[in-house]
């Protein structure tokens, strides 16, 4: 599979601003026409955005890292998904913008490179650790892959704790089949401790689930505990600095795999649909003591 990638960061970084009505042709969804040409000029001349593309030609001299991430991860798609088609990849920087890294935008992959420097870079110093560690190359495999699961899984019928789990358990098995070199703790941003922390503690997270009866709950603060990305889950005991974050997208993950273990029929665009409780229900999961 070929893929187009687009260095955009590079072609900005060594423009004029004589050249910015070429780059405005070549590249018109990177210069909507409300903002004034003063911005860009701007940009071209502002201090920080040469240390950021400086550091970013220092990463990613050439696309050979971005390729050998995104083009195994493409096949793989393809194969599940065959409507699947390669997107063209455009890279950018983003003004460290970590929330929105990797965008799918129709026939469009949009990357911000300056989020993959390496978690321990001087540009991520005032950025929260739990984020910071997943700033590096290695992450741009899975943070693709999500930005094309979250394409493809059915948004869960009800607000439950268990529906999110389960939502997000899809889209960590996407990751198993997408990404079958990458460890499971790089597939959701765990170090290799974290990850075996929850391998070793999900009998008794399970338990935790289920004694508070959290499952069918609609509390709105489960997601912040649970769910979202933090820097440790919250139990409110004393193993929660201990915790990673995320620990119920780990627990749903869990949950997927039993399901597809046992009910090796249902085909991987089937599972996108599947409602919650009859994935739960047929999953037959139980943790190992």
């Amino acid at each position: 599979m070929d893929i187009e990638i687009l260095r955009f960061d590079k072609e900005f970084a060594a423009a004029n601003i004589s050249d910015l009505p070429d780059l405005k042709r070549k590249y018109p969804v990177f210069f909507p026409e409300q903002f004034h040409d003063s911005i860009w000029q701007d940009r071209l001349t502002d201090s920080l955005q040469r240390e950021l593309s400086d550091a970013v030609a220092t990463v990613f001299p050439s696309e050979t890292i971005i390729e050998d991430q995104l083009v195994p991860l493409f096949k793989h798609i393809d194969y599940y998904f065959p409507e699947f088609e390669a997107p063209t990849v455009v890279t950018i920087t983003s003004d460290v913008d970590y929330q929105n890294k990797a965008i799918v935008a129709d026939s469009l992959l949009v990357l911000g490179l300056d989020n993959y420097l390496g978690a321990e870079h001087e540009f991520y110093a005032n950025i929260k650790r739990y984020v910071a560690k997943n700033l590096k190359p290695s992450q741009i495999g899975p943070d693709v892959a999500t930005s094309y699961a979250r394409q493809l899984i059915s948004k869960p019928r009800k607000r439950d704790f268990l529906a999110q789990m389960i939502y997000f358990g899809k889209e960590m098995y996407l990751k198993d089949i997408w990404l079958p070199e990458i460890s499971d703790a790089e597939k959701i941003g765990y170090s290799e401790t974290e990850y075996m922390w929850a391998e070793e503690n999900e009998e008794d997270i399970w338990r935790y689930f289920i004694e508070n009866e959290l499952l069918y709950s609609t509390d709105p603060k489960l997601p912040g505990r649970f769910i979202n990305a933090a820097p440790f889950s919250k139990f409110y005991l004393e193993i929660d600095n201990e915790s990673p974050g995320m620990i119920g997208r780990f627990i749903g993950w869990q949950i997927v795999r039993a399901y597809m273990e046992n009910n090796k029929d249902v085909t991987v665009p089937q599972l996108m649909i599947k409602p919650t409780e009859e994935i739960f229900k047929n999953s037959k999961y139980k943790p190992a003591r």
